[in-house]
């Protein structure tokens, strides 16, 4: 049955709970590759409970689940993330009880075999001082739900990075077992993790989440261009463009213009970009 635009945009949701700890912050973290080197003493603070730091991107793992997609009747077998775009309002404390709003902001039909694209915001709050933390836009390919007679166009201004060489280039192995780890946080799509339903919908084996990807981006805009610390970032956005196998190397190039950093990222062994248009604010 064909989604219906009207259904899907009345869908909302306010004041959903969460809350997460000290060992979920840190298990993010090592989900996105920190501590990979436990001798590391810039990284130990993303993973050890002693002067804990939190990942900004953490901020789309810890309401996993806010919102209304369940009922707007996507295939879910048929889905993958688009875009991402977060919005840093605090800096996410180590552990927090939070409160999540959350709405559809666009609903695009891109026809009959072509998909539609679902576009959520969801605002997170602190529940003991009522402060918003972050606000994530995300949109949803529904690769098998398009046709449905919504507006065709719309959607946030893509970033174009500049057109010159990389300022900086990062390289971020990853782990064959990393879908496994970071699906821990939240994301538990058996695309991530089951190679049969993988072959089913389409790839020859699991695939990285597409958020982990994300985080490894995080990771590379916070070594190069902030020491680390993750209170200079006030956002980061991008728009994912081939999925990542876990085992690949990630090479993230950056740009910085003022406090604007451009980046992509590719796989260069099979010449694949995996992140496009991708944007970070720095304070």
């Amino acid at each position: 049955m064909p989604i219906s635009y009207d259904h899907v945009m009345g869908l909302t949701s306010t004041d959903q709970a969460f809350s997460y700890g000290d060992r979920e912050s840190m298990l993010y973290a090592l989900g996105i590759g920190f501590g990979a080197d436990p001798m590391n003493t810039a990284e130990l603070p993303f993973v050890y409970e002693n002067g804990l730091k939190t990942v900004p991107t953490m901020a789309t793992v810890i309401a996993w689940g806010a919102g209304r997609t369940g009922d707007t009747g996507i295939n879910y077998a048929m889905v993958v993330h688009g875009e991402q775009r977060l919005t840093m309002h605090k800096p996410l404390p180590g552990a927090a009880d939070i409160l999540a709003d959350s709405r559809f902001i666009e609903c695009l039909d891109k026809g009959p075999g072509k998909g539609a694209v679902l576009i959520q915001e969801t605002t997170i709050r602190e529940k003991a001082s009522g402060d918003r933390l972050c606000t994530l836009v995300s949109s949803i390919f529904a690769r098998a739900d398009g046709g449905f007679g919504g507006p065709s166009e719309g959607g946030p201004a893509v970033h174009t990075v500049p057109d010159r060489a990389p300022d900086m280039e990062i390289d971020l192995p990853t782990r064959p077992d990393q879908a496994l780890l970071y699906r821990l946080s939240g994301d538990r799509n058996p695309l991530h993790s089951d190679p049969g339903f993988a072959q089913a919908v389409g790839f020859p084996r699991p695939i990285l989440h597409g958020l982990c990807t994300y985080g490894l981006t995080c990771r590379a805009v916070l070594m190069a261009y902030c020491d680390l610390d993750p209170t200079r970032l006030l956002a980061h956005d991008v728009r994912f463009s081939a999925p990542v196998f876990p085992g690949e190397t990630v090479s993230v190039q950056l740009w910085r213009d003022g406090q604007v950093v451009s980046f992509e990222a590719r796989v260069k062994s099979r010449d694949a970009v995996v992140i496009r248009n991708g944007r970070a604010l720095l304070a």
